[in-house]
């Protein structure tokens, strides 16, 4: 017998599985010991009240055992030989564009600018130890893209696009843990994800497809108003190459070059807003203080604690974006002259600190001008500033929050886990009047809504400006194929069309049946 339930239970229950089984036996009216097997389905935390609790979705097993895997298979088919298909970057819109393709019984061949996933990390390392950072390799660029080492968040608001639970099934397929299906903020964990990503690579080659790294795209190959491949070169040997096929671009939402190659040839863009702002780092045991409404903090059985807050200032937003309970602060720039501030979290969440992105909105028509790529040119210009103002190094400008709030110099920071170190700066002198008196009301706001979230034990630091991509590669609603060029397919969150993993991963494979599509005319 098998039985499904929605229950609430105190934490204890829900993380102790005799604990739960004895609670499920009570419920059911029947003897524990013939409850053979629980699977958790949906899970998630009611932080509400002063009692916490944990609300479950769960399928009971009774005198029988599951017959299935936690996760839903895809079956990938091998391609050799077949219609090629070119994805210009491995990211999250890539890989599963990638795959994605060889369910379709097609050939994909990825080309991508940055080092294979394992690889990256040496030079992540190196930014901490030399301050300076590598254009090529980095936070944002090489396997798995700007997520692959910022943190594996897996949580979308985005439902309408495609099927997202597939996504999450598939990254369980290449190892990635099933407790993923049923968080409803799910995250991998930057130590997990790049095994994971690893994985998704071998049965890309396995299947027949080609992954290229260290190879950058230079150029479209036009015939006319059609794309009928690209121009490359390998960055270690400067040989050029050609490769021939459809192209679906999915390069990430920092491949500024890109941008400005497709400009000067003609493809047309437009600018979309984005958000601008700081990370924000509290001591983590403070944050779950707040969120689980006690001086003892989470305990030993609650997860560290999440927030999430939003209002608005002067007609524009002001919210937490991309939260990291138990986390890291890390340096994403992509050049030598800018600094630019993420997060990130391990699987365990088990750091002291925890940091989320404070952000303000900011749209096409609060900047100057009419260039199409006036948004990107403003994210540059305050990475820029940030970087003078953080001793031209990878140093990061930072302040207390509350001496933010009043507009005070701090004159000592506490610790952080920014590696790179910080510098005591008055960002609300610097940064732009339009961000910080904006964050310092939205902060106001957020310190009553939230008693002991507004103090100075947390630190603001700069910058935190890659949200989104600065602008949209304008695609038919319809064929996913750009308005003025047949053949292309921009691809997820650096073409405008996602905001994260789980949405570039779906629109990937959404472009990846585009391309289908238009191969079978």
């Amino acid at each position: 017998m098998i039985k499904e339930l929605q229950i609430r239970v105190a934490p204890q229950v829900a993380a102790t599985e005799p604990l739960l089984k004895n609670w499920l036996a009570d419920e059911c009216a029947i003897d524990a010991r013939t409850i053979t097997s629980v699977r958790i389905l949906k899970r998630s935390v009611d932080a509400r009240q002063r009692n916490i609790f944990i609300n479950l979705k769960v399928r009971v097993y009774v005198n029988e055992q599951p017959a299935d895997d936690e996760y839903q298979h895809t079956e990938y088919q091998n391609v050799e030989g077949r219609p090629e298909v070119i994805v210009v970057g491995a990211g999250p819109g890539g890989l599963f564009a990638a795959l994605r393709l060889i369910e379709r019984g097609l050939r994909p061949i990825v080309v991508e600018r940055g080092k294979n996933v394992r690889d990256r990390k040496r030079d992540l390392s190196l930014i901490t130890k030399t301050q300076q950072v590598d254009p090529e390799s980095n936070y944002c660029f090489g396997e798995g893209g700007a997520g692959a080492y910022s943190d594996g968040k897996l949580y979308t608001r985005s439902k309408k696009r495609g099927d997202t639970e597939k996504i999450l099934n598939v990254f369980c397929q290449h190892g990635a843990s099933t407790a993923i299906l049923a968080d409803a903020h799910p995250h991998i964990g930057t130590d997990k994800l790049p095994a994971v990503i690893e994985a998704m690579r071998n049965t890309i080659i396995e299947c027949g497809g080609e992954v290229h790294f260290q190879t950058k795209m230079t150029a479209l190959v036009l015939d006319g108003r059609k794309v009928v491949g690209i121009e490359a070169v390998e960055q270690e040997s400067g040989a050029e190459r050609t490769f021939r096929g459809p192209v679906i671009l999915a390069t990430g939402h920092s491949a500024r070059d890109v941008y400005r190659y497709l400009h000067s040839a003609g493809v047309e863009l437009e600018a979309k807003g984005i958000a601008v702002g700081v990370r924000l780092e509290h001591p983590a045991q403070l944050i779950d203080q707040i969120q689980y409404h006690s001086k003892q903090g989470r305990g030993k059985y609650l997860p560290t604690a999440e927030y999430s807050f939003v209002t608005q200032v002067d007609g524009r937003g002001v919210y937490s974006f991309c939260m990291c309970p138990g986390g890291f602060v890390i340096p994403a720039a992509t050049d030598k002259q800018q600094i630019v501030v993420n997060g990130m979290s391990p699987s365990n969440r088990g750091t002291q600190w925890s940091n989320s992105g404070m952000v303000v909105e900011v749209r096409p028509e609060d900047i100057e001008g009419d260039n199409v790529l006036k948004m990107m040119d403003f994210q540059e210009r305050l990475e820029h500033d940030c970087w003078i103002n953080g001793n031209m190094k990878q140093t990061a400008p930072a302040q207390r929050m509350a001496d933010f709030v009043n507009s005070k110099l701090s004159y000592d920071l506490p610790r952080v886990s920014y590696a790179p170190g910080v510098i005591s700066s008055p960002l609300h002198f610097w940064m732009p009047d339009m961000v910080s008196r904006r964050l310092q009301q939205g902060f106001r706001k957020f310190g009553s809504m939230s008693h002991g979230f507004l103090t100075n034990e947390a630190v603001l630091i700069a910058m935190e400006t890659r949200t989104s991509s600065p602008l949209r590669i304008v695609r038919d609603r319809e064929t996913l194929q750009h308005v003025g060029v047949e053949g292309l397919f921009p691809c997820g969150e650096g073409a405008g069309y996602a905001g994260g993993i789980v949405s570039a991963g779906v629109d990937g494979e959404r472009c990846a049946d585009a391309a289908a599509e238009y191969i079978a005319g």
